[in-house]
């Protein structure tokens, strides 16, 4: 059974059928370790306080917060296979054999379909991998145990959709790798959702987290662009493409708003998540359309495959 609550639900909740405690969440003494986890994780992700008793009484760590886990292990688990195939781990892109397994997105290779999301478990370096990672878990893990494996799920594949699309869209003729797609559609809903409730959000030194967190996207995205106007180390292929981390973006600050904003109701009951969503499938027709007919159409000029 779903816990997300009706709309008639919620307001028999705020007209007081549901008997919550008068005292705030943050005065409860005598918790455990796993409780006071909750309750922090509660105040750093809900901006009213009927929401985060709501949460703190409801969650049991059953499913745990699984999805972010498991694919952080597997872009870890590939980036060691890699490095000891290649024998390198800063600047992995760097080497010839890079692009040459089934993972990364290539535009001669756009054919097979499985590489618009694979991508996102190969990263160009270890410090790609780093700073993917800590964004991932240190916001896409709390995020996941309030909203569940599937509401965040969603926006995080359609980030990487929606940036190995972007890429193949503007930046015809570049590979992409790494999970920056997924984990800026993350981060910037929910920077954007603190943003739109900052009186009711209670966690603490937010708007110097705040900060730290826009300069670690601004880090990353910064070593993108630099990587990809640097000379690539085999021409004529060029560097990966730093658009998907714009593509997560949109998506973060459109779908990703929505469904963060509305952690007390079914998404299919409200209006604005059907409208986003409508607008991302007629982007994802667009894209699809577009790497079938654009590239003979425009004659663009491809690196040879990997």
């Amino acid at each position: 059974m779903s816990n997300k609550r009706s709309n008639s639900f919620r307001r028999a909740i705020l007209q007081g059928s549901r008997q919550l405690r008068n005292s705030a969440l943050r005065e409860e003494v005598g918790l455990g370790l796993s409780r006071r986890l909750v309750r922090h994780v509660a105040y750093e992700t809900l901006p009213r306080e009927v929401d985060r008793k709501w949460y703190f009484d409801s969650y049991t760590y059953c499913p745990p917060p699984w999805l972010m886990l498991a694919i952080t292990i597997a872009e870890v688990v590939v980036f060691m296979y890699y490095g000891l195939q290649l024998n390198r781990w800063v600047l992995q892109v760097s080497s010839p054999y890079f692009l040459k397994g089934p993972l990364p997105y290539h535009p001669q290779l756009r054919a097979q379909a499985w590489r618009y999301l694979s991508y996102i478990f190969m990263h160009a370096g270890i410090e790609h991998l780093g700073l993917n990672m800590a964004m991932q878990l240190l916001v896409g893990v709390p995020l996941e145990m309030v909203h569940g494996a599937l509401r965040i799920g969603l926006v995080y594949v359609c980030g990487v959709l929606a940036g190995s699309l972007a890429v193949s869209v503007t930046d015809m003729t570049a590979p992409v790798v790494g999970s920056s797609g997924g984990v800026y559609a993350l981060v910037s809903a929910h920077l954007a959702n603190v943003v739109m409730n900052w009186s009711g959000m209670k966690c603490q030194f937010k708007l110097f987290r705040m900060a730290m967190a826009l300069v670690c996207m601004s880090v990353e995205f910064g070593r993108a662009v630099w990587l990809r106007f640097y000379p690539p180390a085999f021409p004529p292929c060029p560097n990966p493409s730093f658009v998907a981390h714009l593509g997560g973006v949109a998506v973060g600050l459109t779908l990703g708003v929505v469904v963060l904003q509305n952690y007390e109701q079914r998404l299919q009951e409200q209006s604005l998540f059907w409208i986003f969503f409508s607008v991302y499938t007629l982007f994802i027709f667009c894209g699809i359309f577009w790497n079938i007919f654009a590239y003979s159409l425009l004659d663009v000029k491809l690196p040879p495959p990997p």
